[in-house]
């Protein structure tokens, strides 16, 4: 068994190159290419993986997915994307324990960057 045990998202996306260059401002690299199938991490724990799928999502308002990123300096990834956080005045601390602040990508994906705090 391997020791690490983590989850990877796969995040459909109509156009890779530009949610390739958002990831990438989060901290993201590329590691593999493949063409329409790319696999991101940032060397400490993130990974993503991104696929192609042409007309994704028909209407970007209604993209299901999200995803949460935990990091030790939010306000360090915040200053990477501040023009396009989604709430006024985030990051900040939630009601729910998290210092955080939300952003969308290229596809409408709902992502969430973040550190639990006490």
């Amino acid at each position: 068994m391997s020791k690490d045990h983590t989850a990877t998202a796969i995040v459909p996306s109509s156009n890779l190159d530009a949610s390739e260059a958002f990831y990438k401002r989060l901290g993201f690299a590329v590691v593999s290419d493949y063409g329409d199938y790319r696999i991101l991490a940032d060397g400490r724990g993130w990974y993503l993986h991104l696929t192609k799928v042409a007309g994704w999502p028909k209407n970007i308002e209604d993209n299901p997915f999200g995803l949460y990123l935990y990091v030790d300096d939010v306000d360090g990834v915040a200053d990477r994307v501040r023009e396009l956080i989604i709430e006024p005045g985030a990051p900040h601390k939630k009601p729910w324990g998290t210092y955080e602040f939300s952003l969308s990508d290229p596809s409408g994906v709902l992502v969430r960057v973040g550190c639990v705090v006490d």
